[in-house]
């Protein structure tokens, strides 16, 4: 029996991302808030068990899953090695050219010795529309948006009122972090493509950086 060769994007759950909104192809929504850090070392205890208390009545109020992703990456230095080397080329004082340049190899061996991880936390907010499994109920629901509906208006008015509900949970999230002590920023179309481009493709960080 012959094997069937199947392309990544097989594997891949994502249908579109549209409007910063990732459309799986079950039909249900995603959408992705990035989330700053809190460094409790600098908290005093009285902060500490305040963050503590807020996040925790955060996550009893809801009523919906929510999904919390911490990325590690290595930290990329190239592209400020390359600022640097382009630094050293317009110094016209000798001497800090020679520093310039003692403080590049400085920061090779150190990045070489060192693993320099960088994180980034996310948290996910889901939204599925509850789905008509009886097949009379269904066909009463599309003669009701009548016989000139196309697939395609039906399907972006599903999106629209789908959009809506995670709208609200998304509100709900950003409300409960910035209580929180938590900086927040939603990730648009760009910002989501960047992220999951670069979870199934982690070897493009390891091409060269092209030096001007």
């Amino acid at each position: 029996m012959a094997a069937v060769s199947q392309s990544t994007q097989d594997f891949v759950p994502i249908k579109e991302i549209r409007d910063g909104i990732v459309v799986l192809k079950d039909g249900s929504l995603r959408s992705v808030i990035m989330a700053s850090s809190v460094n409790f070392a600098l908290k005093s205890d009285d902060e500490r068990t305040s963050i503590l208390l807020q996040f925790q009545n955060f996550l009893n109020a809801l009523d919906f899953s929510i999904q919390i992703f911490v990325q590690s990456r290595r930290l990329d230095i190239r592209p400020y090695l390359a600022l640097l080397e382009q630094r050293k080329k317009e110094q016209v004082n000798d001497l800090m050219k020679i520093q310039t340049q003692e403080y590049v190899e400085f920061i090779k061996k150190f990045t070489d010795s060192t693993n320099i991880m960088t994180k980034n936390f996310f948290v996910i907010v889901p939204y599925s529309a509850a789905i008509l499994n009886k097949k009379g109920k269904l066909d009463t629901l599309l003669k009701r948006k009548g016989n000139k509906e196309t697939a395609v208006d039906r399907a972006n008015t599903s999106f629209e009122e789908n959009r809506t509900q995670l709208e609200q949970r998304m509100a709900i999230v950003e409300q409960g972090l910035v209580r929180s002590g938590i900086r927040i920023a939603r990730l648009g179309t760009e910002e989501v493509t960047e992220l999951f481009y670069k979870l199934f493709n982690p070897g493009e960080t390891e091409k060269p950086v092209q030096m001007k």
